[in-house]
């Protein structure tokens, strides 16, 4: 970008409301008519020594300075008109009030908190002269009181709306309807083939764009129901809302998760689990994560902060499939957005084939366990299977790249993880070449159980009648996991009472104040949540009514009294009460995980803890444990979920009964698809064996089953007393290092802005779970690239660019993997070669590799009759 010219000469203060007027009122900051908004403003600035009263010269001017170079043409033409309503006094009180709130937030550019420090300590301290002093105080006021202060979400939100735009329409929930039905059930299909895929969201966007399209001109304008079938085109708005109801079929029941692990004969074996059972606990349990996230929408929707970067992909692939935009050049670039997608998406759509069918290698391209395919400690160091990944170059296939996300996440959140997750696997090393509790007789990184002679832990030998018994558990093993599976459990531990602390100390405004406001809502049922916000969007908002608590209110009663019912009628050997202590406990860590959420990317479940709970509550019984997992999964899963969609909505402007209505329906529909598919899954052949013909091997499930020996059959009270102490300080531990950190953040605010502990300490937890660094670090070069080098050099070209290169790599891949499952790989056709061949050939490819052998005839662990 040039350098901020210094020859601007400013007019009656950057210009006057002309005759026309404008209609500014704070209640309604962003309606107007933007296709003549041009002709109602009259600004007049000295542009290169002509005067002029053109806008288009004006954001020109603006653009080239670097003060506006990425803001899009249509809304800079929007954000020109407010700086005349905007005069010194109210934009120092605009810029004084960001600053105090935005200070200690990571997402607001350093650069813009700089500079309106300057602003604030006047014109002399700003050195730009007068002219450019006015209007950087102005711009920045009016970027955010109209618009928002974060560029990544500048680049895909209006900041204005229309309220007449159809939404709710009768095609619109038919097209909706539609695609969360087969999206339900191709996922719930898919989802237990390793590897996975699945029609993702953005999937089911290109697919129902087309399907708008159609229906827009070939249905009749009649009204059904007193809705109109047919308003005219297909809106934006309406292809947001179809992409709400949509997204709950393309994340899945959480329920079906676990169903396997339960109704298996290859794992518990209860067979009485039928389609109505299903249909139930995934009623209790979608319907209880869609009531508690509307409850909570006051934390981590509404607030600004709450920018939600994993759903920002979602609007600009949308407003790319279906908005016409003006050409302009953007760094060189004149290309428009929806052909720069089809452009990359084709190249990913054919490239998809090489690594994923042609050439494998290069999507597992452990490189360096080529050099010495035997050589154990080369494959444990750097092999990208069963070892930790540390090797520079790992793949060349999106689909790991994009494992983290890289595109879509803040620059901050990919490296504190990825910097995590480089000193996780060196604690595993040492762990492991130490022999720390016997690691180093079990491959360094994986999530199965293991019993003393070193094979996968064999649950039945323990179990009587579906409960551990103490003679045969005596008589057989204790059970012992991995380095990685011990690091990930222990550092998990950490996050949950340090991440409470750390969260609630650094968000208690946003905690207090959202409490003030629920209460404050249920004594007031007719005063919308949006008058509680007075940022751009929420003041947009308030034209619509608002969904009442009270209603999520009744949806979490209804969802709780079925939960209890299922628990009670069917022998889930599971006590209701029990599942009442694990809803609290996830509630009371859900909501400050759920304000990092918004605000970082990072999720953190707290399936792990419910696991927890169910074993020190009902101890021996796997199943119980499984339950109680489900339910504390499905809160803080499902939560997320309906609240992500939410946003969408906020982001979108979309009437909030409207989305309650569309994501309550729609969850219906999801949970009968998926029960149904689940039916059909059980009926294959090995379902979730690992020799399945067509790759049905559930890697997720067998996770679960683990775990749920070693917390739920074996029980926390033996895993923390007598086999891994270390695991059950790890609470307290989490809990004393909270304030000092806390503290060294607010007396080195400069240094440690960038760091998050919560961020590094959930980057270590990344192993275990069949994924290494090998997973990360081609991520991390994406995050360098675009996230940190182009959004700070070419802020234009990335806020163009950067979510539908996302998008259209992601979705390529999808399509092609798709073509390519049922081309090639549902009915196996082997491409035999060496660069199919080679990733697996050395010690890296087993299933089984350990430092340390057991002797033949003997065991490791603690002393034969020495557990109890």
């Amino acid at each position: 970008m040039a350098e901020k010219s210094k020859d601007f000469d400013f007019t009656n203060q950057l210009g006057v409301v002309s005759e026309t007027g404008i209609d500014d009122s704070q209640s309604d900051p962003g309606s107007r008519d933007s296709s003549s908004y041009s002709e109602k403003k009259n600004v007049s600035i000295t542009v290169d020594g002509a005067y002029t009263h053109e806008p288009d010269a004006i954001i020109a001017r603006i653009q080239t300075s670097g003060d506006m170079d990425d803001i899009l043409t249509e809304d800079a033409d929007f954000i020109v008109g407010k700086l005349n309503t905007l005069d010194v006094t109210e934009s120092l009180r605009v810029v004084t009030h960001a600053f105090d709130y935005f200070k200690d937030d990571i997402n607001y550019p350093e650069k813009s908190l700089h500079k309106i420090q300057l602003l604030i300590q006047g014109e002399e301290a700003y050195g730009q002269g007068p002219a450019l002093y006015d209007l950087d105080l102005r711009l920045e006021a009016a970027l955010i009181k109209f618009h928002s202060p974060y560029p990544e979400v500048r680049s895909v939100c209006s900041p204005t709306d229309d309220p007449t735009i159809p939404v709710e329409t009768l095609r619109a929930y038919l097209i909706g309807f539609f695609w969360v039905a087969v999206g339900s059930f191709v996922n719930q299909i898919l989802l237990f083939r390793q590897p996975s895929f699945s029609l993702s969201s953005q999937v089911i966007q290109i697919l129902s764009v087309p399907c708008g399209q159609l229906a827009a001109r070939i249905l009749p304008d009649v009204k059904i129901f007193g809705m109109r079938l047919n308003p005219g085109p297909w809106t934006f708005k309406e292809q947001m809302f179809v992409t709400i109801i949509t997204n709950v079929g393309a994340h899945g029941a959480v329920f079906l998760d676990y169903a396997p692990v339960m109704r298996l004969k290859l794992f518990y074996g209860q067979t009485w689990m039928s389609y109505g059972f299903t249909v139930v606990m995934g009623l209790t349990s979608e319907l209880f994560g869609l009531g508690f996230g509307g409850i909570l929408r006051r934390w981590a929707v509404y607030p600004v902060k709450a920018v939600w970067p994993t759903i920002l992909p979602t609007i600009q692939l949308n407003k790319t499939l279906l908005n016409v935009e003006k050409k302009q050049v953007i760094n060189g670039w004149s290309l428009s957005k929806y052909k720069f997608f089809n452009i990359f998406f084709a190249i990913s759509f054919i490239y998809f084939f090489v690594p994923d069918y042609l050439f494998t290698a290069l999507a597992t391209f452990n490189w360096m366990t080529w050099i010495a395919p035997k050589n154990k400690n080369l494959a444990f160091i750097t092999g990208s299977r069963i070892g930790l990944g540390y090797n520079p170059i790992t793949s060349f296939d999106w689909s790991v790249i994009n494992y983290s996300t890289p595109l879509i996440l803040p620059f901050y959140t990919t490296l504190n993880r990825y910097l995590g997750t480089l000193l996780g696997g060196i604690i595993i090393i040492i762990m492991y070449y130490t022999n720390y509790q016997y690691t180093a007789y079990i491959p360094p990184n994986t999530a199965d159980v293991y019993d003393r002679y070193g094979n996968v832990y064999n649950v039945s030998k323990v179990l009587r009648h579906g409960k551990l018994d103490v003679d045969l558990y005596k008589q057989y093993s204790p059970p012992y996991i991995s380095a990685g599976n011990l690091m990930t459990q222990a550092v998990t531990y950490v996050i949950y009472t340090f991440g409470f602390m750390y969260i609630i100390l650094t968000e208690w405004h946003v905690f207090k104040e959202a409490i003030q406001g629920f209460f404050q809502g249920l004594r007031k049922r007719k005063m919308s949540t949006f008058e509680q916000f007075d940022d751009p969007v929420s003041v947009l908002m308030r034209k619509y009514p608002e969904v009442p608590d009270w209603w999520f209110l009744v949806v979490l009663a209804i969802s709780f009294v079925i939960g209890c019912v299922a628990m009670a009628a069917f022998p889930t050997t599971t006590p209701v009460w029990v599942i009442i202590v694990v809803l609290v406990a996830s509630v009371a860590l859900l909501i400050p995980f759920i304000v990092l959420y918004a605000s970082t990317g990072y999720f953190l479940s707290m399936n792990m803890l419910s696991t927890i709970i169910g074993g020190y509550l009902v101890p021996g019984n796997g199943l119980a444990s499984l339950f109680t997992r489900t339910f504390g999964f499905a809160l803080d899963d499902q939560s997320e979920t309906f609240m992500g969609d939410q946003k969408l909505a906020h982001y979108s402007k979309l009437p909030p009964r409207a989305v309650f209505r569309a994501q309550l329906l729609a969850t219906l529909i999801q949970i009968f698809a998926s029960a149904g598919a689940f039916e059909v899954l059980v009926g294959f052949p090995n379902f979730c064996s690992y020799t399945q013909v067509s790759r049905f091997t559930c890697t997720f499930v067998h996770t679960l089953y683990s775990q749920s020996i070693l917390l739920g059959v074996i029980g926390p009270h033996r895993t923390f007393d007598e086999l891994y102490p270390i695991l059950k300080y790890c609470f307290l531990i989490g809990a004393l290092i909270a304030l000092p950190v806390f503290y060294a953040k607010k007396l080195f605010p400069t240094q440690l802005r960038l760091f998050h502990p919560v961020l590094f300490l959930g980057g270590i937890t990344r192993f275990s779970w069949t994924y290494n660094l090998s997973y990360y670090t081609p991520g991390m070069y994406a995050a360098i690239a675009f996230m940190y080098y182009i959004r700070k050099r070419y802020l234009a070209w990335w806020a163009k660019y950067n979510y539908i290169l996302s998008s259209a790599l992601t979705a390529g891949v999808a399509f092609s993997g798709i073509l390519i499952f049922l081309a090639l790989q549902y009915r196996p056709k082997t491409l035999v070669w060496w660069g199919n061949k080679v990733s697996s050939a050395g010690v890296d490819g087993k299933e089984v590799a350990t430092l340390r052998s057991v002797a033949e005839g003997g065991y490791f662990g603690v002393a034969d009759g020495t557990w109890s």
